[in-house]
């Protein structure tokens, strides 16, 4: 197996193992239990736990960057179209990965270095949204308190999305017209 084939069987067996025993149960030595490979194999590619957490959530993120990316550039530039895409990205990714991710964001806020490299996706996350929605935001620029705002609730809707609380075109549904909302709001603030 090469070591891109192995990594990305590491990685698939890492998210099997936070579905089915949760964030607590993910250790170096138990990945490589659960995916029959030596203690020193899985420490080759991840060094360590803090490693291999940051490798999961980058494989995440850089998964819904290119969901969004795509879906913008074959989308209608309207607003309403762009909200509807950055909503169904999110929501859509978060379904995909299932409820594990939310285990890993927060075992992400457990050290700095995890607590930086979320920080860095959220900014890229949210320039990306700056760039799609400021065409639909007047004069002034889109804020960063706002785009904050556009991302905890699409956090918050996307995880009651995974848990069965709301269904995921409630979460969509919501978290566009909230996008919506914010963006509209730009363009028609008064000085």
């Amino acid at each position: 197996m090469s070591r891109a084939e192995r990594h990305r069987q590491l990685m698939e067996h890492a998210w099997r193992l936070i579905r089915e025993e949760g964030t607590d149960a993910l250790t170096l030595a138990r990945l490589g239990e659960v995916a029959g490979v030596t203690k020193p194999l899985v420490y080759d590619h991840f060094e360590t736990r803090t490693g291999l957490l940051a490798s999961l959530y980058r494989k995440y993120d850089l998964r819904q960057i290119s969901l969004m990316d795509e879906a913008l550039q074959a989308g209608t530039p309207d607003l309403l179209s762009r909200a509807t895409v950055i909503a169904a990205a999110y929501v859509g990714c978060v379904l995909e990965q299932g409820r594990e991710i939310s285990g890993v964001i927060a075992a992400l806020a457990g050290s700095p270095e995890l607590e930086a490299l979320r920080w860095e996706c959220e900014a890229i996350f949210m320039e990306r949204c700056r760039i799609a929605l400021s065409p639909f935001a007047g004069e002034r620029p889109l804020s960063t308190a706002g785009l904050r705002a556009m991302l905890g609730a699409a956090e918050a809707l996307s995880c009651a999305a995974a848990r069965g609380e709301i269904s995921a075109a409630e979460a969509e549904e919501e978290l566009s017209g909230m996008i919506v909302a914010v963006v509209s709001r730009r363009g028609s603030d008064v000085r």
